[in-house]
């Protein structure tokens, strides 16, 4: 196995089809699938497979790809700091749960790396995707919750998946409510406040099971409920419908902007907020310097 098959898997994998990445590299179409062959039979497995559109990712070459990536981004990064060479467009993508810090940390992380050329990804998504992230090394950093509820089947996702929980900080449960709703001027609001207005959750897909629940007492009744998929149509209702989410209570004024406030709520729970990384990698200097910038924002 050398580096070339390496990037040669990477370029197949971007390309979709071998005769485009063939073009992008510069190289005969044959020579290319040679060369995908050779690595597929000294590591016993199939990586690609083949269809009449092309080639797809098997579940040993989505796995076999993500290390591919951490080894070629630390190769890179060797080449650049010891030989000189010409900075390479740097890659780092991390998923994440619907938090304002994540999202901080990533505009730091930016602001320190990206230089003029990047390519950084931040994924806002449903909480079984970013563990499947992770596992399938899409992603260097998954960030997600844990409380008494979701915590067994939440560890025991991320154990057969080679995957470690590291804590944050744990918050006690807020809502967020628009500032001109009835509950925003109250220091504390119980879950009888809350009746009379619409639950804002976010979709969870297949896995929308109550264990991956992005809220908290999820399992509650609520007379109104609504699901998004995204934050910034779930603040949009905040405000449009007195609707309200329970969270963790971090808002970022300058990216959730002046209109959302958080309350507490008078419930016996909690959130333990953490982040998850995959057991066989080790975090580059990006991921570093991201998990320094979350624990910075998150004292």
């Amino acid at each position: 196995m050398t580096l070339l098959q390496l990037k040669y898997v990477i370029a197949v994998a971007n390309a979709g089809t071998i005769s485009e990445a063939a073009k992008q590299l510069y190289i005969a179409q044959p020579s290319l699938t040679t060369a995908i062959k050779e690595l597929e039979n000294e590591l016993g497995i199939t990586i690609f497979i083949r269809t009449n559109r092309g080639v797809i990712l098997s579940s040993q070459g989505e796995e076999f790809l993500g290390y591919a990536r951490q080894v070629i981004d630390q190769t890179n990064l060797i080449e650049e700091k010891y030989f000189g060479q010409a900075p390479v467009k740097h890659q780092f993508c991390i998923s994440t749960q619907h938090y304002s810090f994540a999202v901080e940390a990533f505009v730091s992380l930016i602001k320190k790396y990206g230089g003029q050329e990047y390519d950084f990804r931040i994924r806002e998504t449903q909480t079984y995707e970013i563990i499947e992230d992770v596992a399938r090394l899409k992603s260097e950093i998954g960030i997600l919750y844990l409380n008494r509820f979701n915590e067994t089947v939440i560890k025991k996702t991320l154990k057969e998946n080679d995957l470690q929980f590291h804590s944050l900080f744990v918050a006690k449960p807020h809502v967020f409510v628009g500032k001109d709703n009835p509950l925003a001027k109250q220091n504390l609001v119980t879950l009888e406040d809350l009746e009379p207005y619409p639950r804002l959750s976010y979709e969870q897909g297949e896995h929308n099971s109550f264990y991956f629940s992005e809220e908290i007492l999820s399992t509650l009744d609520s007379k109104k409920d609504i699901m998004v998929c995204d934050r910034a149509t779930l603040f949009n209702l905040l405000i449009g419908l007195n609707g309200y989410t329970i969270c963790s209570g971090i808002i970022n004024e300058q990216l959730n902007g002046k209109n959302i406030v958080a309350i507490p709520l008078e419930v016996d729970d909690y959130m333990e907020i953490g982040y998850i990384t995959h057991n066989k990698v080790v975090l580059d200097q990006f991921g570093k310097h991201y998990i320094e910038t979350l624990i910075e924002y998150t004292k």
